[in-house]
């Protein structure tokens, strides 16, 4: 049996890793604890965060429980949020971004088949920009999710629908004739 103090570690590492609410059963469940157990050791550390200086506080939401950052935080923690959303893009996320706004809708998949690399956190990173979205699933096994650009991407590019998006290179016959640089 762990003793108290590794089961409030235990408990925290896995509200932490949760993010979202959690019934107190299911947490108990996953960390093959017993059910009341988790729950005074949920409550004591609710006292706990309650009592400290520290920025946590643990929502008990019923049968579920959730870790969260104090309610008297709120404001600074909205601006670190928008600052991130407002950071300029990166190269990896321009790119990205390029390949779901010529070829939408796009499965994430599909994005890193282009760029040859793990493309995942780029696409959610957009998707929290509200530069993406998601499209819906295809009709194929594991269904995966696709991508779409959005109205905010078209406001941020200042153009008004995708038909304005300039020409990708390659896409038509130099002036003179000539053929494209790749043979075709």
């Amino acid at each position: 049996m762990a003793q108290k103090e590794s089961i409030a570690g235990l408990l925290e590492a896995a509200l932490f890793a949760c993010g979202d609410p959690i019934e107190i059963s299911r947490l108990a469940a996953g960390l093959s604890l017993e059910t009341a157990a988790v729950r005074e050791q949920l409550e004591l550390y609710a006292a706990r965060l309650q009592k400290s200086d520290r920025g946590l506080e643990l929502l008990m939401l019923g049968d579920s429980v959730q870790l969260c950052s104090k309610r008297c935080y709120e404001e600074r923690i909205a601006a670190v949020l928008n600052s991130r959303k407002n950071a300029p893009l990166s190269g990896a996320a321009m790119e990205v971004l390029a390949i779901i706004a010529y070829n939408q809708p796009v499965t994430k998949s599909f994005v890193e088949q282009v760029r040859g690399v793990e493309s995942g956190q780029v696409v959610n990173n957009l998707v929290e920009k509200e530069l993406v979205e998601e499209a819906g699933r295809l009709d194929v096994p594991g269904r995966p999710i696709t991508y779409r650009t959005t109205p905010n991407f078209l406001r941020c590019f200042g153009i008004s629908s995708l038909a304005e998006l300039p020409p990708l290179p390659g896409n038509t016959a130099s002036a003179d004739g000539d053929e494209s640089p790749d043979g075709e």
